[in-house]
């Protein structure tokens, strides 16, 4: 494990990124049965996704480990399976299995942009401050995700939302686990988000937030995979690409996960201290690679776009450095397949105070920030509120491209701006106009 994944070297040890590791599986979880549960309105097999899911996870977090050694864990994106399922095939009635086709062929198209690689100018061009705006972004971001998660923040049709009942049901659980969390990471106790995580998850049977345990292990059945295993039609989502009006579907979902992945990789590393002196991510073609592959294999498997998790900066933020952590996920991942029961009760009240705690340490990024510059300021504030209010990272990283070089350009600084953030500006500005 020295020899592949460089411990020593990146300052971590295989204890520290099994915490990692356990932490991020715990936190991203969820999405073994979110995932199941979104695809099946499309008339997919939910038991059958349950284990497209899981070892669409595996399969990217592995090439994640293995080919950029970094400690980042991919499963099916959230976002992107709603937009698959409600969009292309509820909306537009594409048959799920077109469907698939056309994120398998997203999928190679993003292996040869990695190889080329495309990707990778795309992910180093993005300016310094925008990339410090994504990190903090993010962390807003996840941080929304999980006050709405733990119904701490609520609907309300006047003014959107509004704050929810904190003195009881899953908000009190996941109150209590984030002031855990603190006082834990305040005495340096290794694995704090994990112990809040679990604490929680024991204190939610206390008020019925946590479900009753119904067992421990379930045996799987590899042949509850087969409705969905290999089913994708890549020949009519071919057809359809030239003479179906399947040609804007695929462009959506290769700009969704091409930015959704960028954001996350540049939010993460930057997190994680990888990017170098001049702000480029190191080995970023061989992640972007890893990315897409498990688009492909996940795909193959039965599932939607597979992308890096922005869940990854929990066990960043326990000291996960390396792709040892990504192994230990891709373990976790298959016991899952084993212990459906015993993961299944860890309630989302449990898991919110892990991402919100992350969103907030993910929040000093904005002192990267030139806020004394307002050619840098401005954008890199759009960038970062945008994320969480249209909840999503594409939409933000896409505003910041825009704004950057039209407000360098039209103060005199337009020579700062890298060419290809002048390319990208204009193809996000025609992307709002026309599309």
């Amino acid at each position: 494990m020295e020899r592949q994944f460089k411990l020593t070297q990146n300052g971590t040890n295989v204890k520290t990124e099994f915490i990692a590791g356990l932490t991020t599986f715990l936190t991203m979880a969820y999405i073994i049965f979110v995932n199941p549960s979104i695809l099946s309105a499309t008339g997919m097999d939910a038991g059958a996704v349950y284990y497209a899911t899981i070892f669409g996870a595996i399969l990217g977090t592995l090439c994640m480990a293995f080919f950029a050694n970094y400690p980042f864990a991919l499963a099916p994106g959230m976002g992107l399976n709603a937009f698959f399922a409600f969009t292309v095939v509820l909306g537009m009635g594409v048959s799920w299995k077109i469907a698939l086709g056309l994120v398998f062929i997203e999928g190679i198209i993003f292996i040869i942009l990695s190889v080329v690689p495309i990707r990778e100018m795309i992910v180093n061009c993005i300016p310094m401050s925008l990339k410090a705006a994504i990190a903090a972004g993010i962390g807003l971001f996840i941080a929304f995700i999980g006050l709405q998660s733990a119904n701490i923040v609520v609907k309300n049709d006047a003014v959107l939302v509004q704050l929810g009942d904190i003195m009881s049901g899953p908000a009190l659980i996941a109150l209590i686990g984030l002031i855990v969390i603190g006082i834990l990471h305040a005495y340096r106790v290794k694995g704090a988000l994990l112990w809040g995580i679990l604490i929680a998850t024991v204190l939610g049977w206390v008020n019925g937030v946590t479900p009753a345990l119904k067992g421990i292990i379930e045996w799987p059945s590899f042949t509850n995979w087969a409705p969905v295993f290999f089913k994708l039609d890549i020949a009519g989502a071919w057809n359809g690409i030239f003479s179906g009006g399947l040609l804007t579907v695929l462009i959506a979902f290769l700009f969704v996960d091409m930015f959704d992945t960028a954001g996350t990789l540049v939010g993460v590393s930057t997190q994680a201290g990888y990017l170098d002196e001049e702000g480029n991510l190191p080995k970023a073609s061989k992640a972007l690679l890893a990315d897409a592959i498990g688009t492909t294999g996940g795909a193959l498997f039965g599932t939607s776009t597979v992308t890096t998790y922005i869940e990854s900066a929990s066990g960043v933020s326990e000291g996960g450095r390396t792709g040892l952590t990504g192994v230990f996920v891709s373990i976790f991942f298959f016991l899952a397949l084993f212990f459906k029961p015993l993961i299944g009760i860890i309630p989302a009240a449990a898991t919110a105070p892990a991402l919100i705690f992350v969103g907030t340490m993910m929040m000093k990024n904005a002192t990267k920030i030139k806020w004394d510059d307002v050619t840098e300021m401005l954008p890199a504030f759009i960038t970062m509120i945008a994320m969480p209010l249209t909840y999503s990272i594409a939409e933000g990283i896409a505003l910041g491209f825009i704004s950057y070089p039209l407000l360098k350009l039209l103060t005199g600084k337009g020579k700062e701006v890298h060419w290809l953030v002048y390319v990208l500006g204009v193809i996000f500005l025609v992307k709002y106009i026309w599309v």
